[in-house]
């Protein structure tokens, strides 16, 4: 079997079309469609059903692309490899964080990564927290920021920091409040605002279940009025007395407006930690490691508590 059908059975899987695989190849549809007959001919079974519709793989095919797929990232991590052996470090790095996260913590990171490695171009990818799982497995991010728990078993964690999470409640006096005087420096037992609007990330961001987790130990489902995919946006709408909102420490709005809620320590005194995710059988880059040793040399200057 030629590396190359391999390859080219791989592109007609990912795009489920001999049409548009032959054009992300160069070649010519008939050209792939005799490869890929070539290689179901040597396999002695068929890859593909053919017809109208979506190409889709056969329960033979099925079994061949979970083989193969990691065939071909083996061939492409033992090249990178042995580039890298040879030439150094290569000069690029792909890494992913959540938006509102990766605002907080990359820039003083890439800041000091650049200052060491000049020449490295480094592309930042922001989505949610099951895109950058889905996209790091792929190998497509060389690595990512995310917070515990990590739900993928293939990808190793590195820690990175643990910051305290917070109450952002409304500057406004509102008739779902509980009936206490909050102090700023007095914390609040969670319980206290079980049929308090919440304000939650939605589906797909990892924070959201990290705030469900938190009142669910606290003995209550939260009444969800709303779901963002802005933490900014959350702390806006606690602000203007529209519910209640879990925010980590370090994406606390810093000036007092009215675009800014009041935060209330939490009496449980939960956190969160972040850490940095990478494919766990991968060969993890040369560019990727010089990244974590520079946060490992600055984590105290660059991080906060």
């Amino acid at each position: 079997m030629e590396f190359r059908w391999l390859q080219y059975a791989l592109e007609v899987n990912r795009y489920r079309s001999f049409t548009k695989a032959a054009q992300a190849l160069s070649v010519t549809q008939p050209s792939l469609s005799q490869q890929i007959g070539k290689l179901e001919r040597e396999l002695g079974v068929a890859l593909f059903y053919r017809g109208k519709g979506p190409t889709m793989p056969t329960p033979d095919g099925q079994r061949f692309f979970e083989q193969a797929e990691q065939i071909a990232q083996m061939s492409e991590d033992l090249l990178r490899e042995m580039r890298e052996r040879s030439q150094g470090m290569m000069g690029e790095l792909t890494i992913g964080a959540p938006a509102i996260t990766g605002g907080h913590v990359l820039p003083p990171l890439l800041r000091a990564f650049a200052m060491n490695y000049p020449d490295v171009r480094v592309n930042l990818v922001e989505e949610s927290t099951d895109q950058l799982e889905e996209l790091t497995v792929k190998g497509i991010i060389d690595l990512c920021i995310l917070a515990l728990p990590v739900n993928d078993v293939r990808l190793e964690t590195r820690p990175m920091l643990t910051e305290s999470l917070v109450l952002a409640l409304p500057r406004v006096r509102v008739p779902w409040m509980p009936d206490v005087v909050l102090d700023e420096n007095v914390p609040a037992a969670l319980d206290q605002f079980a049929k308090a609007p919440f304000i939650v990330l939605k589906n797909g961001f990892g924070f959201r279940h990290t705030v469900l987790q938190l009142c669910a130990k606290s003995g209550f489902q939260p009444n969800v009025a709303f779901e963002t995919s802005s933490v900014e946006t959350a702390q806006s709408m606690a602000a203007h007395g529209l519910g209640i909102t879990v925010v980590p420490h370090m994406v606390m709005l810093q000036d007092a407006t009215k675009q800014s809620p009041r935060y209330v320590k939490i009496a449980s005194q939960p956190s969160r930690t972040l850490v940095f995710a990478y494919r766990r059988d991968r060969y993890l880059g040369m560019t990727a490691r010089a990244l974590l040793d520079v946060y490992d040399e600055l984590r105290d200057t660059l991080m906060m508590p």
